[in-house]
């Protein structure tokens, strides 16, 4: 058994960062060597310095949307108490206008329940998961072309984590500077220290930057509430590798390149694409991989990411990059050096 406490580090509250870095790529940089076990303290400018020509970068182009809503609920009968509010989430998209939402409190949303969000748009639960999330029907005037995505941008707001207590002034710097396919609830934040700048000198160096996308969801972000980690169930996410995707990450290999994933959503969107020999399959579907320690990494030589939250499946995948108790003393000595931590935090690349 693998117990979750495993995965707990204290972390001063002062190190959660509230706001991203001014400069997207002058936050700092932890490079973890999983080899030598050596640890070495940079900015994310240097990154080009540890990226060789022939090497594949892997982005995920998911783009969040403004998928936190406030509604009333509609009542059924004058006799019923006055209107309850009511705040969701929408988490991943089922249909053409029905989603998978978390509401709260979901106790006063039960199955055919209406909901008015801005007299804009309203929703009507449909039916309940079993882990008690709400798949709700929207309806929307459709006459100017309005889809839910261009309704979520006038009523919508940004779905920061609740570690984040500072209102952000631009939506846009919780989006990466390549999103590009909309359907996330939450940034895929490895890749927030990229500037358009860096990534051109990164191409410059002949490292190829292949476009991958997984919607960000629950699978991402949800909290393990098991003793035992074996018995945690992910949430499955929704991505795509298409052709030539596929064609040049497996190029790059063929030809001796090293695989770098940037973010933890690219890691698992190749692991769950790649065959037992690394090779990647072009497809669009859905994965609950769960990545911890012990893992056979099959498509993956290099990972960037952020620090994230103590007994998190993110902390766990990356344990099991390298090692839990490499991971663990890095993890330390970033709370020694104030590192900062978890979206709008610091970036850590290990070789």
């Amino acid at each position: 058994m693998q117990s979750l406490h495993d995965y707990f580090y204290e972390l001063p509250e002062e190190l959660i960062a509230q706001t991203p870095c001014e400069q997207r790529d002058g936050c700092r940089l932890l490079v973890l060597d999983r080899k030598t076990k050596s640890i070495t303290h940079k900015h994310f400018y240097d990154v080009t310095d540890y990226l060789n020509k022939g090497d594949c970068l892997v982005i995920n182009d998911s783009r969040v949307i403004p998928a936190r809503i406030y509604g009333v609920k509609i009542k059924k009968t004058t006799d019923e108490n006055e209107p309850s509010r009511v705040e969701c989430l929408l988490l991943r998209q089922r249909e053409l206008d029905t989603w998978e939402c978390i509401v709260r409190p979901g106790k006063r949303v039960k199955c055919g329940a209406k909901i008015d969000f801005s007299s804009v748009m309203t929703g009507e639960v449909v039916s309940v998961t079993e882990d008690g999330n709400r798949i709700i029907k929207f309806d929307y005037d459709r006459s100017g072309g309005e889809t839910v995505y261009s309704v979520l941008e006038k009523i919508g707001k940004m779905p920061l984590p609740p570690y984040i207590t500072k209102t952000l002034d631009d939506n846009e710097k919780y989006q990466t500077v390549y999103a590009r396919e909309n359907g996330s609830a939450a940034a895929p934040t490895a890749g927030l220290h990229f500037t358009n700048e860096l990534l051109e000198k990164i191409k410059e160096k002949g490292v190829d930057v292949v476009r991958v996308m997984l919607h960000v969801g629950l699978g991402t972000f949800r909290p393990v509430k098991v003793e035992n980690i074996e018995e945690h169930k992910m949430h499955s996410e929704f991505f795509t590798v298409t052709e030539d995707a596929a064609d040049r990450i497996n190029r790059a290999r063929a030809n001796g390149g090293r695989i770098i994933c940037v973010g933890t959503t690219s890691c698992r969107t190749l692991e769950s694409a790649a065959d037992e020999r690394g090779v990647i399959i072009p497809q669009s579907r859905d994965t609950d991989i769960f990545i911890y320690p012990p893992y056979r990494f099959r498509a993956t030589d290099a990972l960037i990411t952020n620090f994230h939250l103590p007994e998190s499946t993110l902390l766990m995948l990356v344990s099991a990059f390298s090692d839990r108790e490499t991971v663990m003393k890095a993890y330390k000595e970033a709370v020694e050096r104030k590192y900062r931590f978890f979206s709008f935090g610091d970036a850590m690349l290990i070789l």
